[in-house]
């Protein structure tokens, strides 16, 4: 028994060392991307500016899209490492190491240590949840919030025991969901239960007194900000929000659309490996030989979550691919429990998933090894590209020379396994399969984001930074919030919304010297230069071209 826990406990300690390793290296070697990186972050750093911790600020305007937990982690982040984009980042690495601590924990008591392991693991190990556990957009903590809230639900509606316990950590952790991104997460709950509710054909022992404390809890935590906008005056900004969140379901916002299938192929595509070592546990038959019913019913719940949030993101207009991240937690626990059968010798892996697990293993290589090695080859796009993206071509990397192995081995390892699995040691090769996937992910987000990055903002991000002493204003003429952050404003700019104030900045009425920023492009120049003919061309860089226009009395 002692062992046991000693071995519980030193896995918990690998976990936490493991994500450090991971997460932690290249977390502030690249710049934030426009826009949800540097949205989030501009908003931390105008808090720390200002003083003000209550409202969520962009150009020191009211910004009425998002509540402020995360904005305050990354505010407390900033603090102590300074603003820059490791702190930004830094919230979503502690995000990492607690989701697959709460994940191993789960699984193991549900079916046991192994199962713990493997759930983390193809967490861990799958490209697109890897992923933004080194970025500083607020999904992460949003979604680990709706999990735990649907998983103290779900262990509620199984046992009378310690009901108002899980009950409150369930209400707890929806309404810090709602402080982190808004009201979804409980229009998630609430749809997921009423699957629920008919799955279960409506029979559910509850009285109200649990019903009133949980929503008692659930509204106590999600409506402390927003209270306190109203105790302030504030109560517009609200009106705003919600405005908002009716409009992201109803029409595209800022051009973010795409066709009725788009979060299908993004999950199937971007949570490589789980997402294909998954698909068996979509018969009906599959629970056929489960025993466990706390098992049965987390399978129910997941599955419901999985359908509830794609189908739910599939019919909402904006389309953007962190709208669909919740069904990571779904999908690498069907996952697990499928790789549980077979190391359990109860199912194999099928022809059909390992067709699947080397088409997308070879999409992703060579996608790698086609980026690792564009510079070989992007003059054959040239002649095709557009102005602006042939500016962006003419950018140039520091490859270090073996990073096209980095594609050649996911694929390599990939079909050994393919190969092997179903006559070799079965845990030794979803081993290599799952380590060859977070071997990638790691290499291309140390490696090759930092140099793709140089073919896309960096020539704009370094001008900004260049500038960010002066008294001056910044004003892009395509839609951008990097000079907020890079240009380390103490004041308002120009709106790039505001039509009359575009237009002051552009013919000179304005107090202090205004630097321009647009694409590089012939039509883009004409337009630019008929509104502000006394603008004075700076130079040009790798897609960009950089203007001044100072006041008209200078």
């Amino acid at each position: 028994m002692l062992s046991l826990i000693k071995k519980h406990y030193l896995t918990q300690l690998i976990i936490i060392m493991a994500g450090c390793l991971l997460f932690l290296p290249g977390l502030g070697g690249v710049h934030l991307f426009d826009w949800d990186e540097i949205n989030f972050a501009e908003s931390a750093r105008e808090m720390l500016v200002c003083g003000n911790y209550l409202d969520v600020q962009i150009n020191f305007e009211p910004f009425w899209e998002k509540p402020p937990l995360f904005i305050w982690m990354q505010v407390a982040s900033m603090k102590l490492f300074g603003i820059n984009e490791f702190a930004a980042r830094f919230p979503n690495v502690l995000c990492g190491i607690v989701t697959l601590l709460f994940l191993y924990n789960i699984g193991r008591h549900l079916k046991g240590y192994k199962f713990g392991v493997l759930w983390a693991a193809c967490y861990l190990c799958s490209l697109l949840p890897f992923f933004y556990f080194k970025s500083g957009i607020i999904d992460p903590w949003f979604n680990l919030f709706i999990f735990l809230g649907i998983y103290f639900f779900a262990v509620f509606t199984m046992s009378v025991h310690n009901a108002y316990k899980h009950l409150g950590l369930s209400g707890l952790c929806f309404g810090l969901a709602v402080l982190t991104k808004g009201p979804v997460a409980i229009l998630i709950f609430l749809l997921s239960f009423t699957v629920f509710l008919i799955y279960r054909k409506f029979k559910l022992k509850c009285n109200y007194k649990q019903v009133i404390w949980f929503a008692f809890i659930l509204t106590i935590v999600s409506g402390f900000w927003f209270l306190l906008q109203m105790i302030f005056g504030n109560s517009k900004i609200i009106a705003q929000f919600i405005e908002y969140q009716i409009r992201l379901f109803q029409t595209e916002d800022a051009g973010h659309g795409g066709f009725f299938m788009y979060h299908f192929v993004i999950l199937l595509m971007g949570v490589f490996p789980a997402s294909i070592l998954a698909l068996p546990t979509f018969r009906r038959k599959i629970l056929s030989c489960e025993t466990s019913v706390k098992s049965k019913r987390v399978f129910e719940w997941t599955m419901i979550l999985f359908w509830v949030v794609l189908l739910l993101f599939s019919i909402v207009q904006t389309k953007i691919i962190h709208y669909s991240s919740l069904c990571y937690f779904p999908l690498s626990f069907l996952a697990a429990y499928y790789v549980y059968q077979v190391i359990q010798k109860k199912a194999r892996i099928k022809t059909f998933q390992k067709a699947g697990l080397i088409f997308i293993a070879a999409v992703w290589g060579v996608a790698a090894l086609a980026i690792t090695t564009f510079d070989q080859w992007k003059k054959l796009l040239i002649a095709t590209a557009d102005e602006f993206t042939v500016g962006n071509l003419q950018a140039t990397s520091s490859w270090l020379g073996f990073e096209p192995l980095i594609g050649v081995l996911l694929i390599a390892a990939t079909i050994y396994f393919c190969w092997k699995i179903n006559s070799k040691r079965s845990l030794t090769m979803f081993g290599i399969l799952l380590g060859s996937t977070l071997f990638y992910i790691f290499s291309i987000m140390l490696l090759v984001v930092p140099n793709v990055e140089k073919y896309t903002q960096n020539a704009m991000i370094e001008f900004l930074k260049s500038k960010a002493d002066e008294d001056c204003y910044f004003l892009p003429i395509h839609y951008s919030y990097a000079h907020y952050f890079y240009g380390n404003i103490q004041y308002k700019m120009p709106n790039q919304d505001n039509d009359a104030e575009r237009q002051q900045a552009m013919n000179g009425t304005i107090d202090k010297p205004c630097y321009f920023i647009l694409r590089n492009t012939e039509r883009n120049n004409e337009q630019f230069l008929t509104n502000a003919s006394e603008a004075q061309r700076l130079y040009d860089k790798n897609g960009f071209v950089f203007y001044v226009g100072y006041p008209a009395e200078w």
